[in-house]
């Protein structure tokens, strides 16, 4: 729950930074809203709760967004109160206050106005403060049982993780299928389809369906991309795609104006020269959509500018929007983050379109900021907080799977 917790906690910021709002539920009949979907241990999870655990996913952008994902989640929560609880651990109002407060922030929004946004998505505050709950309380039990030892790692093994050069990083080679949902008619279109791709066996099966549904220039190599490297990725999209198999498809990845689906073809190491912590970049935003003219139109800004400031000047010359944005990683929107992790500096992207496709989005690859592993001697303090926290985030993993291995799990 500490690993999901923290990927929502990264792109809430995003889901409503875009001003994006979910359509209500549609309704059901008491009986089946507040049926079992599964029993854990003496308690039961309702289908209500599924469902509003799945649109609570659904506006946090969450990697997965499934029922499955969803009734997972409810199942550990249920594990995680529980043996809190039996510890003696309650959340009491001031913590559960503050632990929506805390959340809410990262949306840079208070809280009472952070869950009328939920509210207006069609989430009942009860089930967000169910979420806020178990998060508050498992993080509790974590910190009673493991937080002493995280403190005590022994120097010599700070001194050496200090010292380590930076570990090579992974790199991903992929087929991707992009589907455009930038209008509602699109968005229907592109949910009908999920159940065909999520079902390809084969990098044939995929190739053909990236032919007839993609919309980006790749479909032509039936949706091959060159090697991305995962630390230029947002975070959660990493996590998706390390997760598959060689020829496995990951679910449906929403983009604010597409659907994503990536099929996994090679993992492999390269060198590391650090990790960037944020993305430097812009873009000017042509009327026109991907018509001929706006694409000539496009093609000779490109060729034009060499850097931001040289598009950003160009902008200003003929009148059109630009924005320039250095943003954190985990900030950055995934379907900007997925052009800019194809670029070098200086290069350019036309993939993306605003406002349901009739604006074109010329981006550009600023900088990546990395941190200096050699402009000071390192933090032994924060080494070792850094370690710490990994190991307390692994004992935690450890501790749910062994309340997972003993529970009473039914499902429905």
């Amino acid at each position: 729950m500490i690993h999901r917790t923290r990927t929502l906690a990264a792109v809430v910021a995003l889901s409503f930074g875009l001003g994006l709002t979910a359509p209500v539920l549609a309704p059901a009949t008491a009986q089946s809203l507040f049926s079992p979907a599964a029993h854990v241990n003496e308690g039961v999870v309702t289908q209500f709760e599924v469902t509003q655990r799945q649109r609570l996913l659904e506006v946090f952008r969450a990697p997965d967004t499934s029922r499955e994902a969803a009734l997972q989640d409810l199942i550990d929560e249920r594990l995680q109160l529980a043996e809190a609880a039996r510890r003696g651990i309650v959340v009491d109002r001031e913590a559960q206050i503050a632990g929506e407060t805390e959340f809410a922030a990262r949306a840079d929004l208070e809280r009472e106005a952070f869950i009328a946004e939920l509210t207006r998505a069609g989430i009942d505050p009860a089930s967000y403060a169910d979420f806020i709950r178990a998060g508050v309380a498992w993080r509790q039990l974590v910190q009673q049982r493991f937080g002493a030892a995280a403190g005590q790692i022994p120097d010599d093994q700070v001194q050496a993780a200090a010292d380590a050069p930076p570990a090579p990083e992974l790199r991903v080679l992929l087929n991707e299928i992009i589907i455009p949902a930038d209008t509602p008619q699109r968005a229907a279109r592109a949910e009908s389809l999920i159940p065909e791709i999520e079902s390809i066996r084969g990098f044939g099966a995929f190739a053909a369906a990236a032919r007839t549904y993609s919309a980006t220039p790749s479909r032509e190599r039936g949706g091959a991309i060159d090697w991305l490297e995962l630390s230029d990725l947002p975070p959660q999209l990493g996590q998706i795609l390390t997760a598959l198999e060689p020829g496995e498809v990951s679910p449906p990845v929403r983009l604010p104006n597409a659907l994503a689906f990536f099929q996994l073809r090679e993992v492999g190491e390269v060198p590391s020269n650090g990790t960037p912590t944020q993305l430097d970049y812009a873009a000017l935003y042509l009327p026109g959509g991907r018509s001929e003219e706006t694409l000539q139109r496009a093609a000779q800004i490109a060729a034009d500018a060499d850097t931001c400031t040289d598009l950003q000047a160009i902008g200003g010359r003929i009148g059109a929007a630009t924005q320039a944005d250095t943003l954190p990683v985990a900030q950055v929107p995934q379907d900007v983050a997925l052009e800019l992790a194809q670029l070098d500096p200086g290069e350019v992207s036309m993939a993306l379109t605003r406002a349901e496709g009739q604006t074109l989005v010329v981006l550009m690859l600023c900088n990546r900021i990395y941190r200096a592993p050699d402009a000071e001697e390192p933090n032994l303090g924060q080494v070792r907080a850094s370690l710490g926290n990994r190991l307390t985030a692994q004992q935690a993993e450890n501790y749910l799977a062994e309340l997972r291995a003993n529970a009473r799990i039914r499902y429905e």
